[in-house]
């Protein structure tokens, strides 16, 4: 193999073509031999970098100075957003201003380079190969789709026709019975007409012997039948039955048929979602079990949510809000600013914890002990939070009136997006329940118990619904399925809570069942979250326990 172009071959010198280099100029860009150094360098010995092969393209090329030439600009001005040399700091142009290292902003751009790189290599590009292989498969399927069509069609009409054919035999059947009909009404009146012309026949031959005799008797008694003869038999006018064919109406026709539904083509939003590189899969566990319990001391427990895998918050119907670590010591309380019961509670992506007050209608943050407004609301209260994965806060919140329901989503405190109807301009929530716990999936589905409505309701990110989830049949879940908490996990799948039947419903992605868990002796669980490690934590409402239950292996 020609050692120039074999990819498997050490690298040669630039120069002599022949040796192996192990230089490298940083300055030029080319390979170089030991004995080749000396030529390349003789000429501006002062302009050329030269590294082992190793540290090749290490050497940073900075950009030329535009005011202070042949400096180069090794800094950054962020003010003017320019490229400074040395010079330009003493310049009254950048006074005050703040500077960042370009080889610190380069380093930091390379790795962003690499990641990127990194991530089209081994996730995009093989989300669009198989996107593109599916097409393929598609279109190379046409043809047996399509003559599955065209076969079912046939199918149609040889049916058609059998039953066209049918009808004409009853048809005709139905003609031989009008048929014999017609031969017997005609039939009954000739038989009467040769009957009489019988009579009359017999009249005559008595009339004959009556006109020869010459008996007085005979003569005196003849009594005519001429005037019975002479009325005539009615005229018997049997129609002839005709065929009316139907006049074919080619849209009847069709419609006898059946019809084709149109080529109907739809585009489904893709959602990108990166799963981290050779990370197991984690299923479903045969026995999910209690790993810790954690008495809150307080009753009527609702809402529990996680930071970290050391800390829990959780919240009841006090205004009471409470820290405790994996191990159940309690770390802090917070109360709310109102005194009033929180609606629900979530962390951010800076620690702060966050909560609803419907009384204030107020989405309340506290940081470094410090309570402060975060959203305020006009006709509507703040219900469940959840913090999303960009960092956004999904609010389900119900209307004065208690008539309508929403989820909006907010980036800081401003509103980015609303969700409510379908597309048929249908409520997707009930109005008449205030419960209407949130959760994001990790493909970015909006996922909402709808206690109301009986029903986990999704829509993907754009708000537009996938799916309605209403419970699982069971001869041993007897009460009517009422969804609380909602959480999901690492692998897209949901999970929320039954409390009627004290238990908790686990779906995958696209909202079918997979399995209960239903043998950790759970009192009417409400509130969930899942932790990094897929750990589950409920709520028992009236024990006011939170379980720590491993459900995945």
């Amino acid at each position: 193999m020609d050692p120039d172009y074999s990819a498997q071959d050490v690298a040669r010198c630039d120069l002599c073509k022949t040796a192996i280099a192990q230089s490298y100029c940083d300055f030029c860009h080319v390979n170089l031999c030991k004995p080749c150094i000396g030529e390349h360098i003789s000429a501006d010995y002062g302009k050329h970098k030269i590294v082992p092969i190793l540290q090749r393209k290490s050497t940073l090329i900075y950009p030329k100075c535009e005011t202070h030439q042949p400096k180069t600009c090794e800094y950054q001005c962020k003010d003017c957003n320019i490229f400074v040399c040395t010079h330009c700091f003493a310049s009254k142009q950048h006074k005050d201003h703040e500077f960042l290292k370009l080889k610190e902003s380069f380093s930091e751009k390379k790795n962003h380079i690499l990641k990127d790189r990194e991530e089209l290599e081994e996730h995009i590009v093989p989300i669009y190969e198989e996107i593109a292989i599916d097409l393929e498969t598609q279109i190379s399927n046409l043809d047996g789709e399509y003559k599955k069509l065209t076969t079912e069609i046939s199918k149609q009409r040889e049916e058609i026709h059998r039953e066209i054919d049918n009808a004409i035999n009853q048809m005709e059947v139905e003609i031989g019975e009008i048929k014999l009909k017609h031969h017997t009404i005609l039939k009954k009146h000739l038989d009467e007409i040769k009957q009489l012309q019988s009579l009359m026949q017999q009249t005559l031959l008595a009339l004959n012997e009556i006109e020869e005799t010459n008996e007085v008797s005979k003569i005196i008694n003849y009594s005519s039948k001429n005037e019975e003869f002479s009325k005539l038999p009615p005229k018997v006018h049997v129609l002839m039955p005709k065929f009316i064919p139907k006049q074919r109406n080619k849209e009847e026709l069709c419609s006898l048929i059946g019809k084709l539904t149109p080529l109907s083509t739809t585009l489904e939003e893709r959602v990108f979602s990166a799963k981290k590189p050779n990370t197991p899969v984690r299923e479903l566990s045969d026995q999910p079990e209690v790993l810790n319990t954690i008495k809150t001391g307080n009753a009527n427990l609702c809402s529990v949510t996680c930071f970290n895998e050391e800390q829990i918050w959780t919240s009841g119907m006090t205004a009471d809000i409470k820290c405790f670590n994996i191990k159940g010591v309690l770390q802090r309380i917070i109360q709310t600013k109102s005194g009033e019961l929180p609606n629900d509670i979530a962390v951010d992506s800076d620690g702060a914890l966050l909560y609803s007050d419907g009384e204030t209608r107020t989405v309340y943050k506290v940081k470094n002990d410090q309570t402060e407004e975060f959203i305020t609301l006009q006709g509507w209260k703040p219900a469940e939070l959840c913090v999303t994965s960009s960092g956004d806060l999904l609010v389900t919140m119900f209307s004065d009136d208690e008539t309508q329901s929403k989820a909006v989503r907010y980036s800081g405190s401003t509103v980015t997006q609303t969700i409510q109807f379908d597309e048929e301009g249908q409520p997707l929530y009930s109005g008449n329940s205030k419960i209407k716990y949130i959760s994001e999936n990790r493909n970015l589905d909006i996922c909402v118990a709808d206690w109301g409505a009986g029903a986990v309701v999704v829509v993907n990110q754009a708000g537009k619904l996938r799916f309605r989830y209403t419970g699982h049949p069971s001869p041993t879940k007897n009460k009517p399925f009422k969804p609380r908490g909602i959480t999901t996990d690492s692998e897209i799948r949901i999970l929320t809570a039954d409390r009627d039947n004290n238990c908790i419903h686990i779906l995958d992605t696209d909202g079918q069942f997979l399995r209960y868990i239903d043998n950790c002796a759970l009192d009417k669980p409400l509130g969930m979250c899942v932790d990094s490690n897929d750990s589950l934590f409920v709520c028992e409402y009236d024990k006011g326990n939170v379980k720590k239950i491993r459900y995945a292996k």
